[in-house]
């Protein structure tokens, strides 16, 4: 283990004692800055143990239930027919990004989001699987070895970007612009990535812009596979309104970009911190597939989603009523100790990896979980067959986010094989 994961075991062991000792009606774990310092576990194990369906009346957020047991989200996230998705799968509400299909109710949901299910079906993730071990191969041996460089810029971001922009057929050459995007659209005005309010309406809407001009430049022509194409062929989605258009741009961009990107760098953190781990996968690459799913479980890049209760429903001996909002935290289910043995550790062999909820449950589980781990195993394969080691060189810095647990920045030094 290295001394920046002992660093953060020490920061964890502080925090774990405050979040024991506050009242509990205190706890808030929708504080942005719990996950900005990676110190939210500790008050997730105690609302898993004491009170897993808890209710906080007062907290950054407004009032809402925090679910945080295994069990308890997946049943919230298939009983879709009391917790709506509607108006909002986040805190936030009325937001120019919200209009999409993961924040509608049947039968919208399910006729906008088949318009772009084919994207990742498996006839074209198999001709995509070429396509993005080519370009991993070409990032990573243009990375130098021996001394530091930004992880998160070179690599996360690259690889993913690249393929965003291929599902788009955006112009590869402004591919950044859609990175940028996505971070605008997920942050808040206390994140650092937006300087107010102003500034980032004024980039989403240069975003909506783009995308407008596409969309009307496509319609002469929609026989294309990508995304917009598919949009425009279907004729639940050809005629949506302006928000509904910009809304599910937003979603496809940030739903391409967040999971795949900060798995890619949580990965390589978490197996600079279990170094065990790292050299059962040297010593046998078979476990790579096992050893993404684990990955995303132990990252969870999206850390919780929202429903709505539209009728009173019982969990666990508590009442939640008719237009209650329901948190439903993924990255507390992940780390749930009675489905995941040692659940903060990781163990790329873990025989029950792929049960992780980092994709959700139910209608809305992420449609393109498949790529997801298509890019995370062809990036490994590749690593593996080129380098000895990855070193972390220097403390990860996280986003100040609720919602998307990233990495704004880290520093890693490549090791060459002997």
């Amino acid at each position: 283990m290295n001394h920046y994961a002992q660093e953060d075991l020490g920061r964890l062991e502080a925090e774990r004692r405050d979040a024991w000792a506050m009242p509990l009606a205190a706890i808030d774990p929708s504080d942005r800055r719990l996950f900005e310092h990676n110190t939210h576990f500790p008050y997730f194990e105690r609302l898993r143990r004491e009170d897993p369906v808890h209710f906080h009346e007062a907290s950054y957020s407004g009032p809402f239930w925090s679910v945080t047991r295994y069990e308890d989200i997946r049943e919230i996230d298939q009983t879709h027919e009391v917790f709506s998705s509607e108006p909002s799968v986040t805190f936030a509400e009325g937001d120019v990004t919200q209009a999409n299909f993961i924040t509608m109710d049947q039968p919208r949901h399910h006729q906008q989001r088949k318009a772009v299910a084919p994207v990742t079906g498996p006839t074209n993730l198999a001709s995509m699987e070429s396509l993005i071990r080519s370009r991993a191969c070409a990032i990573l041996d243009s990375l130098p070895v021996g001394e530091p460089f930004s992880w998160v810029d070179r690599v996360a971001i690259e690889l993913t970007t690249q393929m965003l922009a291929t599902l788009l057929d955006f112009p590869f050459e402004d591919r950044r612009k859609l990175t940028r995007w996505s971070d605008v659209a997920t942050s808040s005005t206390d994140s650092g990535v937006n300087e107010s309010k102003a500034s980032r309406h004024a980039e989403l809407m240069e975003c909506f812009e783009t995308f407008r001009a596409l969309w009307e430049e496509r319609q002469k022509d929609p026989s294309g596979n990508d995304l917009l194409s598919m949009l425009i062929r279907s004729e639940d989605t050809r005629n949506m309104s302006p928000s509904e258009f910009f809304g599910n741009v937003i979603l496809l961009i940030v739903g391409g970009n967040d999971t795949t990107r900060n798995s890619i760098t949580g990965g390589v953190l978490a197996l600079n911190q279990y170094p065990g781990e790292f050299e059962k996968v040297k010593a046998d690459h078979s476990l790579i597939p096992n050893m993404v799913s684990e990955i995303i479980r132990w990252q969870t890049p999206v850390l919780y989603m929202r429903r709505t209760a539209l009728a009173d429903y019982e969990l666990r001996g508590k009442t939640i009523r008719a237009g209650d909002k329901v948190a439903m935290w993924y990255i507390s289910g992940n780390r749930d100790e009675t489905v995941f043995d040692h659940a903060h550790d990781l163990q790329i062999d873990r025989p029950n990896a792929r049960s992780h909820l980092s994709f959700g449950y139910g209608i809305h589980r992420c449609m393109g979980n498949r790529l997801a781990e298509m890019q995370l195993r062809v990036l490994w394969e590749e690593l593996l067959a080129r380098f000895d080691r990855i070193e972390v060189a220097s403390p990860p810095e996280r986003y100040r986010s609720n919602l998307i647990r990233g990495y704004r920045e880290m520093q890693v030094v490549l090791h060459a094989q002997s």
